[in-house]
């Protein structure tokens, strides 16, 4: 079918419908999808934008002569149904009626929207001008790229037909594709065309097609054909990064298998790293990375790290999304908890990184705590009217609170019920959707508890259950109380510790009593003479606790141990009940101590955002100078120094003395070009110089990032103007804004506030990724003050604005509410 011979069926509406849950669920009552067959056109995109796909669906109606519509986003060239001719679209959808019992539509798209569209991407490197897409589709992207009912209930094999340049390589689902040539103008090589195997059962926004002309890597382990493929211009780096990937790759693959008594059920696993793209996406056997994780210099121990634990969350999707899918978006934790908890339950067993959990308590279960206390709290399942809705819980509750919560239910009922429960549940439900209580009535069988109680407390209630200790009696007595009075059905242990029986008035450990809470107040069998008590110890539990002490916090002998009481020296901090110099002084403590590397990094970085955007200006050159005197000290240590010197470039009140000593190492000269530029140095001549040497492909970039910091109205409005009309890629944003909302400018940022607020109603446009960077990257954190906040939180509860968007505002515009509190000492 040609748009010539039909017509084009013009889209009458601008605005996009979002799909709400009762209209998914008359759809998933009528219809039954049989399969998809999809043929993608991209040899327009070389020289233009267009991106062409026929969707070819063949499914049933199980009330013969009704309607419905299939979505669609894209201009709408032509379609059929059953042979009849159908139009016009409207609002993202495709009227359908007179459904017979067996039917089969067709429908021709285009998208020339390939820049900042949603769905599908095409990006151009600036190192040598090669052209590569991607697609992406969560939550319901795949409609502006070929018409589907894009819900997650209506899975359906899909089969990938993509005509593409003669030099690129397309990746899908399915793995191996059967490859033909045509032939071009006088002989010449024309498009290849791509046949893909159908996939299994899929959710639409499972699916992917990824191309351009990649280098790639393969390996066989396990039996699996292991593929990684990135851009021509970052080959070496990953030749270099190739090692760890695969074999965190086999590990997880190999630990998932066991785990969940199911194998990964394909032989070819590919994870494809492209540019400009915002994160990771879990697409079935073809996980789709930013290539930002490719790291241009050595990676740090904490880079390292996070690349583990990412490249496991997203394996863990193939079975918690993608092999058992939600059936709606009210249990997106079914997909996105599972997968952070699994990632960490994967790293401490199965790699190298064993202190994972101690991580991801002093990482995302920070930021879990601060949005759990805050206006944008929310049960960790909670009913979502429509999709746009949804766009809006992809937050700390979902991911890492959830993934606590699932840790915590796992010490709860044992682990060896928890593996029992998961194994079931994926033999049970293997390619179909499931809710909450599927889940539930599986781990309560293998556990032989009833779990009603610790569903309602723990998935359906919002806030943070908060435990303190009594300790005026004999014994201590633990006192907790939840959101809404005594605490949730939990486990957790208390620790009790000496004083003189470890080096260097270290503390031991002599006593740790694991309790069952079920009431306010919990007695412990532990002595009532102890020198210090550290309520969570091990971190088994989701909760804040105090006493927050920083001269105890470096006297903790573990990793975890020292990990729970730096969570509780932040809590203090967001919570106003402990200043900022308090604050560092504790991490110093913690840093002067902590052995693993990894975690020390994260405390580096903890210290480095309390002195940038905590300190009270008065007392920020004091407490920066703090952090820059610990980084100088390890950065002695070979295992620390990256991470230190990094630090250091961040704090350090000489940057001009520090470039001298850079040497070599591009990274850190960039880094310090930017506290450079912040404070008001000549960066001119060494931006062009690292420029010239340096060959990471988005260096330019870098450069942009030096001049955000400067204290420039013309670098300024260059800078931002360059955000806001998109010209920065997603995963330099965060970068670039830190830079340009500096402590110190305000005279110079005066009026971009009222910029940002007036950016508010397009921030959603390219969908939930770009809105997310955009709406939190972007917001003012310098040259405010209260009424500002206050008025960004009006404006993301006026309505005027996306879902996604407005939860982000009033998350952020919380955590800022705070830092301007702090900053008042």
């Amino acid at each position: 079918m040609s748009g010539s011979s039909v017509g084009r069926i013009l889209v009458e509406s601008l605005v996009v419908k979002s799909l709400t849950q009762g209209e998914a669920q008359e759809r998933a009552d009528l219809l039954g999808v049989e399969r998809y067959e999809i043929a993608v056109d991209l040899t327009g995109l070389p020289t233009g934008p267009r991106v062409r796909t026929t969707s070819t669906i063949t499914f049933s109606c199980r009330t013969p002569g009704a309607a419905t519509f299939v979505d669609a986003a894209a201009t709408v060239l032509g379609a059929t149904l059953n042979g009849r001719a159908l139009g016009p679209a409207s609002g993202g959808r495709l009227p359908l009626d007179d459904l017979a019992a067996q039917n089969t539509l067709v429908v021709e798209c285009e998208q020339m929207n390939t820049r900042d569209g949603a769905g599908v991407h095409k990006a151009v490197d600036p190192a040598d001008g090669e052209v590569y897409l991607w697609t992406s589709f969560e939550p319901d992207q795949a409609r502006w790229v070929w018409a589907c009912f894009d819900q997650p209930d209506l899975k359906a094999p899909h089969t990938f037909t993509v005509t593409a340049p003669a030099e690129w390589t397309v990746t899908s689902n399915s793995g191996t594709a059967r490859v033909s040539g045509t032939e071009g103008p006088e002989g010449s090589p024309g498009p290849r065309v791509w046949e893909f195997d159908p996939t299994p059962a899929l959710s639409p926004y499972n699916t992917v097609v990824n191309a351009g002309p990649f280098h790639q890597v393969r390996r066989q382990v396990d039996g699996y054909d292991l593929g990684l493929l990135c851009r021509r211009s970052l080959a070496s780096v990953l030749d270099r990064e190739a090692e760890q990937l695969f074999t965190v790759t086999a590990q997880g693959l190999r630990f998932f298998g066991e785990q969940f008594e199911m194998p990964f059920p394909q032989a070819r696993y590919d994870q494809v790293f492209v540019p400009e793209f915002g994160g990771a996406m879990e697409n079935f056997g073809c996980v789709t990375w930013n290539d930002g994780f490719l790291r241009r210099s050595d990676p740090t121990p904490v880079e390292k790290e996070q690349l583990a634990r990412v490249l496991l969350h997203e394996m863990a999707h193939m079975w918690f999304g993608n092999i058992v899918t939600m059936r709606w978006w009210d249990d997106l934790w079914l997909n996105e908890s599972f997968a952070e908890f699994a990632c960490n339950w994967a790293a401490s067993e199965a790699t190298e990184y064993t202190d994972a959990w101690a991580r991801h308590l002093a990482a995302g279960k920070l930021a879990a705590y601060l949005a759990d206390q805050g206006p944008v709290s929310h049960p960790i399942r909670q009913p979502i009217r429509d999709v746009a809705e949804a766009t809006s819980i992809f937050d700390s509750i979902t991911y890492p609170k959830g993934a606590s919560v699932l840790r915590q239910l796992q010490v709860y009922v044992g682990e060896k019920a928890f593996r029992a429960g998961t194994a079931a549940y994926f033999a049970k439900y293997a390619w179909q959707n499931t809710t909450l209580q599927d889940l539930i009535d599986e781990l309560a069988a293998a556990s032989g508890q009833d779990l009603s109680a610790w569903r309602d407390g723990w998935l359906g209630t919002a806030g943070t259950d908060h435990f303190t200790l009594d300790t005026s009696g004999e014994q201590p007595v633990l006192v907790g109380r939840g959101p809404e009075g005594s605490p949730r059905p939990q486990v957790l242990a208390v620790g009790a510790y000496r004083s003189g029986l470890a080096p260097e008035n270290g503390l031991t450990r002599t006593h740790r009593a694991l309790v069952e809470v079920s009431s306010a107040r919990t007695p412990l069998d532990l002595p009532g003479d102890a020198d210090f008590y550290l309520v969570n110890d091990d971190d088994l539990t989701f909760a804040t606790t105090r006493p927050a002490d920083p001269a105890a916090a470096g006297r903790l002998p573990t990793p975890i141990a020292r990990a729970v009481a730096v969570a509780s020296l932040w809590d203090a901090l967001v919570t106003g009940e402990m200043s900022a110099a308090q604050a560092v002084a504790g991490l110093v403590a913690v840093l002067d101590v902590e052995t693993v590397p990894v975690l020390a990094g994260t405390y580096l970085n903890l210290a480095g955002d309390v002195a940038g955007d905590w300190a009270p200006a008065a007392h920020r050159a004091a407490i920066e100078a703090q952090v820059a005197e610990v980084a100088r000290r390890l950065a002695a240590e070979p295992a620390r120094r990256r991470a230190a010197l990094r630090t250091l470039a961040r704090v350090t009140g000489d940057p001009e003395a520090l470039f001298g000593e850079v040497g070599d190492d591009i990274d850190l000269a960039w880094r310090t070009l930017v506290r450079m530029s912040e404070l008001g140095g000549d960066t001119t001549a060494p931006v062009q110089d690292l420029l010239d040497r340096d060959p990471d492909p988005d260096s330019g970039m870098r450069a942009m990032t030096v001049r955000a910091a400067a204290p420039d109205p013309e670098a300024k409005a260059t800078v931002w103007q360059a955000l806001v009309d998109r010209s920065v890629p997603l995963p330099a944003i965060a970068a670039v804004s830190s830079a340009f909302w500096r402590p110190g400018q305000e005279a110079v940022l005066a009026g971009y506030s009222e910029r940002y607020l007036a950016l508010l109603p397009t921030l959603h446009r390219g969908g939930m990724i770009p809105a997310l960077h955009l709406s939190r990257d972007l917001f003012p954190v310098f040259g405010i003050d209260e009424a500002y906040v206050a008025r960004v939180t009006e404006a993301a509860a006026a309505g005027d604005v996306a879902p996604v968007v407005a939860k982000t505002l009033a998350e952020r515009a919380d955590e800022v509410a705070r830092m301007l509190r702090t900053r008042k000492g």
